[in-house]
C-alpha cells in the first residue's frame, strides 16, 4: 500500500495565487475546413472539475501539456493552438502554455527547464495521470521546488486502479488486447497473479496461440516470447481465442481499406493469411466469461475494430464489459475509442485517461510522477 497523494485542500485560501497545472491534452486533431480542430476532447473535459474548483477559490490557473512527438524542436503541426481553442470554448479563464516538448529539457528531465517552468507560480498541481509514468521535467521537477499536489482526476485514477488490485470483488476478470505481445506481457504476468481469469485478444494473442502449437500464418507474432506465453498458459487462468477473422496477407485493412470479405478460421490460420479479429466463437466465450465477473479491467481491443469487418470481437467485449452490476475499469486510447464508437462510454464504472500509465501502475504499483508528489519537501 503506497502512501496517499498530497491534496491541495491543505493550502487554504487560493485567492490571487498562481497555480501551474500539468495536464495531458495530447488529444487527436484533424483538418476541418482548413483548420486543425480537436476531434476528441475527453481529456480536456476530464480536467474541467479541477479548473472550476481552483478558479472558484480565486486562483489564477495556467495549464501546460505535451502534444505529439516534436522531440525537442518547434514543429508547427504540434503547436497547441487547436487544443487551446477547444479549452477556451469549455473554460475561458485558463491559459494554456505552448507545447512542453518543443524544449529538449522536458523529455530530458532538465532541472533548469523545470525551474523555469514554475518560476512565478505559488503552487503546482499534477492532473496528468496519462503522463505520470514519464520521468519528464514538468512531472518531476516542480514538486522539488514549490508546494505540489495531485489533481482530482489523478488522485481518483490512482485510487481506483490500486483499489481494484488490492481488494477486488470476485470474480475478477482482466482483458488485455492490442498489437504487440512485447508491450503487454509484463502486465499480463501481473494480472495472472491478481485476477481470476485473464482474457488475451488482439494481435498479441497469436504468440499465445503459437505457444500451443497452432499455425498463425502471417499474423503478428514474436517468437522470442513463445516460451513465456506457454508458461502463462500453463497457469490455467488465461483464455485465448479459438477462432479468428482474417484476410490474405496482401489485402489492405483498416478504416479506409477495401471491402474484400473476411475469412473465418479456426484456431489455425494458414500461410498467406493474417488474423485481424477474434472469431464469433471466441467473442461469445469471452462475453460469457466477462458476464460472470464482479470486477473487470479492460485494456486493448480484440482486433482492427476501425475496420467494420473486424469490429465484432471488440464490440462483443465492450458490450459485456458495460454491465451494470460489475465494477468496470477501462483504459487505453483504443479501448476508450471503442466504447465511444459503440455508444457505451457512459455504461462503465471508470474510464482512465492514461492507458500506458494505468498499465504501469498495475504492473509496478507506483509511478514516477506519483512518487515525486509524495516526496515533495513542502508541507
Amino acid at each position: 500500500m503506497v502512501d496517499p497523494l498530497p491534496s491541495y485542500d491543505r493550502w487554504g485560501s487560493l485567492k490571487g495565487k498562481r497555480i501551474l497545472v500539468r495536464v495531458d491534452f495530447n488529444t487527436p486533431v484533424a483538418d476541418v475546413d482548413g483548420r486543425l480542430q480537436v476531434t476528441d476532447d475527453f481529456r480536456i473535459r476530464a480536467t474541467l472539475p479541477l479548473f472550476e474548483e481552483l478558479l472558484s477559490r480565486g486562483a489564477v490557473v495556467v495549464a501546460c501539456t505535451h502534444f505529439g512527438r516534436p522531440r525537442g524542436h518547434v514543429v508547427e503541426k504540434y503547436r497547441v493552438e487547436p487544443v487551446r481553442r477547444r479549452l477556451h470554448e469549455l473554460c475561458r479563464d485558463v491559459e494554456l502554455l505552448e507545447n512542453l516538448r518543443f524544449d529538449p529539457g522536458e523529455e530530458g528531465n532538465d532541472p533548469e527547464f523545470g525551474a523555469a517552468l514554475v518560476a512565478g507560480f505559488d503552487y503546482y498541481v499534477n492532473e496528468a495521470f496519462g503522463a505520470s509514468h514519464r520521468a519528464h521535467a514538468s512531472i518531476m521537477v516542480p514538486p522539488t521546488l514549490i508546494p505540489s499536489a495531485a489533481g482530482l482526476n489523478l488522485a481518483r485514477e490512482t485510487s481506483t486502479i490500486l483499489g481494484l488490485l488490492e481488494n477486488p470483488a470476485r470474480p475478477f476478470v482482466a482483458i488485455i488486447g492490442g498489437a504487440k505481445v512485447a508491450d503487454k506481457l509484463a502486465i499480463t504476468k501481473v494480472l495472472c497473479e491478481k485476477a481470476d481469469t485473464v482474457i488475451v485478444g488482439g494481435g498479441m494473442a497469436y504468440t499465445f496461440q503459437a505457444a500451443l502449437g497452432h499455425s498463425v500464418g502471417s499474423s503478428l507474432f514474436d517468437a522470442s516470447y513463445v516460451e513465456q506465453c506457454a508458461q502463462l498458459l500453463a497457469a490455467g487462468n488465461v483464455v485465448i481465442p479459438t477462432d479468428a477473422w482474417g484476410l490474405p496477407s496482401a489485402s489492405p485493412f483498416g478504416a479506409h481499406a477495401g471491402a474484400e470479405p473476411a475469412t473465418l478460421f479456426g484456431a489455425d490460420i494458414p500461410e498467406g493469411f493474417v488474423g485481424l479479429d477474434i472469431g464469433p466463437a471466441s467473442a461469445e466465450h469471452f462475453a460469457d466469461v466477462i458476464e460472470g465477473a464482479a470486477t473487470i479491467l479492460w485494456n486493448g481491443p480484440m482486433g482492427v475494430f476501425e475496420d467494420e469487418r473486424f469490429a465484432g470481437g471488440t464490440e462483443a467485449v465492450a458490450r459485456a464489459v458495460a454491465k451494470p452490476d460489475a465494477v468496470s475499469v477501462v483504459g487505453g486510447g483504443d479501448s476508450v475509442a471503442a466504447l465511444r464508437a459503440f455508444g457505451l462510454e457512459g455504461d462503465v464504472s471508470f474510464v482512465s485517461t492514461g492507458g500506458g500509465a494505468s498499465l504501469e501502475l498495475v504492473e509496478l504499483g507506483d509511478l514516477p510522477g506519483l512518487r515525486a508528489l509524495r516526496e515533495s519537501p513542502f508541507p
